[in-house]
């Protein structure tokens, strides 16, 4: 059979660019995780200020990242993320392992 319609795709370049937009967070800022029980009908959520970044697609990745390594959901208001459930253990191992030291 022939390669008439065949296409190779080079992942490395991808990857590359990922790296390059991960490197724009300011690692050394103060992270702040705390976790509240206001609105929400008194429920508890877990809110991480502070993540040193201003780029808004930036911190929809990482908080899509966060919401799946601590199975919940989760929004961003204000640049700030808002998990649901008290998940400050979870998040401080997730943005360990994310390269922030800072918390």
């Amino acid at each position: 059979m022939g390669k008439k319609n065949w296409i190779e795709f080079d992942y490395q370049e991808k990857k590359s660019e990922e790296t390059g937009k991960i490197d724009t967070f300011n690692k050394r800022s103060k992270i702040n995780i705390s976790k509240q029980k206001k609105g929400k009908k008194g429920k508890t959520i877990t809110l991480i200020k502070g993540l040193g970044t201003e780029d808004e697609i930036l911190l929809k990745e990482l908080l899509k990242k966060i919401k799946v390594f601590c199975g919940t959901g989760g929004t961003l208001i204000d640049r700030n993320i808002q998990l649901q459930g008290d998940m400050v253990l979870k998040s401080i191992e997730f943005l360990r392992k994310e390269g922030f030291h800072n918390l």
